[in-house]
């Protein structure tokens, strides 16, 4: 290997570790550590064939839920792809959390969510969230706390079962979190903005200033 190349793994590992070190700081270790935060963010994860959300995504949701029946949050962010009508997460997310008791109006949609990078930026510049909880897959959030934190929002997270009936899946996923990472700290650096920005959305700060 020559001299570049071992410069490049070493930069790369060590953005790595940074990525993954400023999200471990912020890592919770179940929904009852989470402190009282506001808001709650959930990133989508696919749909069924049938339209409901993935297994992956019900995990998530599930532990949102949990937070809002707990008293730590009054409003659940959920940011998903939007792109067709025949694939519309944010929608599918909200129905969950409503059929488990979470009030419509408590629930805000972000239908641009198209990536990580997107969803944190959208939610503080577009749903001028400053403070939340994350909630994803343990192996993911780290990386969505960087992205987070980097879009200048205060963020804490727990993260959720990643077991999968396809367990080479459930490697991939792990696998691609280095590129992945790698991405995080390139768009935060560059300040990249969403595919879809404003304007403003009022929908969680509406909510908060209701709450006694």
């Amino acid at each position: 290997m020559t001299a570049g190349a071992v410069a490049v793994v070493w930069v790369l590992a060590a953005v790595t570790v940074v990525v993954q070190g400023v999200g471990q700081a912020a890592v919770r270790g179940s929904v009852q550590d989470v402190p009282p935060s506001g808001v709650v963010i959930v990133p989508g994860a696919g749909l069924r064939p049938d339209g409901t959300p993935s297994t992956y995504l019900r995990r998530r949701l599930d532990a949102a839920a949990e937070l809002y029946a707990q008293g730590t949050v009054e409003v659940v962010l959920v940011s998903g792809d939007n792109r067709t009508p025949q694939h519309d997460e944010p929608t599918a997310m909200r129905d969950w959390l409503v059929e488990r008791g979470v009030p419509a109006d408590r629930v805000v949609r972000d239908h641009a969510g198209l990536d990580t990078h997107d969803t944190c930026v959208r939610a503080h510049d577009v749903f001028g969230v400053e403070e939340a909880v994350v909630v994803t897959q343990s192996y993911h959030l780290r990386r969505m706390l960087f992205s987070c934190r980097a879009a200048g929002i205060d963020v804490t997270g727990v993260g959720v079962s990643a077991a999968s009936v396809e367990p080479a899946k459930a490697v991939v996923y792990r696998v691609r979190e280095l590129p992945a990472s790698w991405r995080a700290a390139l768009d935060a650096v560059t300040r990249r903005p969403p595919v879809h920005g404003g304007p403003v959305e009022p929908g969680v700060t509406d909510v908060l200033a209701r709450v006694p």
